[in-house]
């Protein structure tokens, strides 16, 4: 603005330019528009910060950047709360707190008294301070009139020496000199200690925090890098693991809580090689919610998956947590018993097989009187050395008679020969045909005790047969039309099973089936139910699960789809009242024992010694066609030289049940001594000797045979 009043612009109109004559003749040229930027213009730019942005040396400089800004407030933060604990009670309360929550009084009562006699002690040192300056000026005073008399005296005697009375005030003088001295030294340093101060300061907080790694997990450099997985299981991480299950009521409960949750757990226990807690669920949560967020609960108490079982106990509203120590699933438990003691024996009406361990690290034993038994799991998991370890020990009752049929056929079960009476191994459909064989002959042992007069006494018949789908799976078709495989009721082996689960417990004949990957075609619905001990390895998934061990077991915890397949090899579920399982719970979770075959020999060894001698068939014999008694007992007496006639009875029914399941010593005394071969006493008990046999069977051949 002028001083006239005229506004000046600053900047000049580009109207108001003037334009040359020449180019004033040039007509106007219509405007071009106005370009816009290609758009791979932009798209390149994009591209290039988003390079810019994750390339690694950017990375390591944000890396670098947060990590030791974090170290500097984490240092603070720490030294602040280690201030803050050592003039306050806030150590002991936090303490006392956690002994409460994990239900241990007596440190809680221990604490409390600590955090009194802190603050007592607290409030001496307090009062203490309220004396300090008189006492300090008191002090100083006598200090001072004490120093200048001695300094005094000191000048005297250094006069005296000297014979210069100036000398008294010389060591007065001197320590003037000494103050003075000091005072020009502060004066120099003060000045770059107030400046360099602060820069110690925050580096001693740094360097605080660098030692307490007080930086998050990312930024820290690679070696540097901690993991609390593993870590101890305390109520706070137990309370903070629920809270943060992602189940919103359980989350606002917790938080609406005065004692942050606490009051939710019970005590935590050591059992075996994990803790065991009891958590008593707030009003509006199941069990079941918290039973299908296992995974995460897991990831919460920093351990995987496999190492934390959920259960439901007797109380209600309340699951029960079994953490593992992190790791300690993966070892080893040791050798079986039946390997370390060479004297063991076995009793099946009274005793229990040494079968594992549970996850406590309890010695995990099984009853098998009077049950049968289904095993199941996925291939090579360890079922047959499972169910094989079992009838290792039950061979050591020697009252016990074993007929075995391995549909694998590759000789799992071929120690067994010589204490099995028939022992059928391999695939095909013909040693299928032998084993529905055996098993319908296992029917009519059972139809035979079951007529017997009341108070007959049986010795426990067990039928096994290792890999049952096969014989499930079975296409091939007897003369009678009738199918040997399948689940209907027309199928020979599907109904012989049933049978003897009906009836077969009451009179101790047994079977015994281990089977793989189960589905209603290998294993019908209703052969699994009629087992009273079920058991699983590691299965596929939650519906071959519930088929092995039944819906109870599985909607109370069991989990055996959740076990890791070539991990947890050995590792069964086990359904059953012939095992301890802890109240309230429908399973237990056992480690077995493994037995490899040289051990699985020589403990058949010590069974085949304690018997008479067995003599193994390999099939079993067509009941209709016409039997040759004489030549039958010579078979069942074997290389024996002479057998109790009851066991040749016992060998005579496993050989043709039709023919001799209704035999009585009679029976077989009249034949042997028709044939001039008849029993004889031999320590006191009736014997059927191998050589007269011989002979009789030498002399009859001239004249004929005999049949039955």
């Amino acid at each position: 603005m002028t001083d006239n009043g005229t506004v000046v612009p600053l900047f000049k109109d580009p109207t108001d330019t003037p334009v040359s004559p020449a180019l004033a003749a040039v007509p106007d040229k219509p405007a071009e528009p106005r370009r816009a930027l290609p758009v791979r213009v932009f798209v390149r730019s994009r591209h290039t910060v988003g390079a810019v942005v994750k390339h690694e040396r950017t990375r390591t400089v944000a890396r670098v950047t947060v990590r030791h800004g974090a170290y500097l407030v984490g240092g603070t933060r720490i030294t602040a709360r280690r201030a803050w604990d050592g003039r306050t009670g806030a150590r002991y309360q936090r303490m006392m707190r956690a002994a409460e929550a994990g239900g241990n009084y007596e440190a809680a009562g221990e604490w409390e008294e600590r955090l009194h006699r802190f603050r007592s002690e607290r409030h001496k040192r307090r009062m203490d301070l309220l004396k300090a300056p008189q006492d300090m000026a008191r002090s100083a005073a006598y200090g001072a009139g004490t120093g200048i008399g001695a300094l005094i005296a000191v000048g005297i005697a250094l006069a005296v020496a000297t014979k210069d009375p100036a000398d008294v005030f010389t060591p007065l003088m001197a320590l003037v000199e000494l103050v003075r001295l000091l005072v020009v030294f502060v004066a120099v340093v003060w000045g770059p200690l107030v400046a360099v101060g602060p820069w110690l300061a925050v580096a001693g907080l740094w360097a605080v925090g660098r030692h307490q790694a007080a930086a998050p997990q990312w930024a820290l450099p690679a070696t540097a890098r901690t993991s609390d997985a593993g870590a101890p299981i305390t109520p706070s991480i137990v309370v903070t693991a629920m809270r943060d299950l992602g189940i919103p009521a359980l989350r606002k409960a917790i938080k609406e809580m005065g004692d942050a949750g606490a009051a939710m757990l019970g005590p935590i226990r050591i059992a075996g090689c994990g803790v065991e807690v009891d958590v008593t669920l707030p009003s509006g949560v199941s069990t079941n919610e918290v039973q299908a967020r296992r995974k995460k609960l897991a990831e919460n108490l920093t351990r995987h998956e496999h190492e934390v079982f959920i259960t439901i106990p007797e109380a209600a509203r309340t699951v029960r947590l079994w953490i593992a120590d992190s790791g300690a699933l993966d070892q080893p438990i040791g050798p079986s018993p039946l390997v370390t003691d060479e004297t063991m024996t076995a009793d099946y009406a009274k005793g229990r097989a040494p079968w594992g361990q549970d996850l406590r690290g309890d010695a995990a034993t099984l009853s098998l009187y009077q049950r049968h038994m289904l095993i199941t799991g996925l291939s090579n998991q360890g079922k047959t050395a499972s169910l094989r370890a079992l009838a290792l020990w039950l061979a050591l009752d020697r009252r016990v008679e074993f007929r075995i049929a391995d549909l694998k056929g590759v000789g799992d079960w071929g120690m067994f020969d010589g204490i099995a009476t028939v022992l059928i191994q391999g695939p095909t459909d013909d040693h299928v045909i032998d084993a529905t064989e055996m098993v319908e002959g296992l029917v009519e042992e059972m139809e035979h005790r079951i007529q017997a007069p009341p108070g007959t006494k049986f010795a426990p018949l067990i039928g096994i047969v290792d890999e049952a789908q096969v014989a499930f799976m079975c296409p091939a078709v007897g003369d009678d039309k009738r199918p040997y495989g399948g689940s209907k009721a027309t199928s020979r082996y599907f109904m012989a099973v049933r049978k003897i689960h009906n009836q077969g417990r009451a009179v101790d004949v047994l079977l015994w089936e281990g089977t793989q990957d189960p589905t209603d075609q290998n294993l019908p619905k209703l052969v699994r139910e009629g087992a009273h001990t079920r058991a699983s390895l590691v299965l596929g998934t939650e519906s071959q699960a519930r088929m092995a061990l039944g819906d109870k077991a599985i909607d109370g915890g069991a989990a055996p789809h959740l076990l890791r397949q070539g991990m947890d090899k050995g590792t069964v579920v086990v359904a059953s009242d012939g095992i301890k399982i802890p109240a309230g719970q429908a399973s237990i979770t056992v480690r077995t024992h493994f037995i490899d075959d040289t051990a699985a020999a020589q403990i058949a060894d010590r069974a085949r010694a304690l018997r008479d001698g067995v003599t193994t068939l390999t099939a079993v014999a067509d009941d209709e066609e016409e039997r040759d008694a004489l030549a039958d007992i010579a078979t069942a007496l074997g290389d024996d030289p002479r057998v109790l006639t009851a066991d040749v009875l016992k060998r005579l029914t496993t050989l043709s049940p039709a023919t001799y399941g209704t035999w009585t010593p009679g029976d077989l005394k009249r034949v042997l001594e028709d044939a001039g071969a008849e029993p004889y006493k031999s320590d006191g008990r009736m014997v059927v000797g191998r050589e007269r046999v011989t002979r009789a069977l030498t002399n009859r051949d001239t004249n004929g045979s005999a049949s039955a």
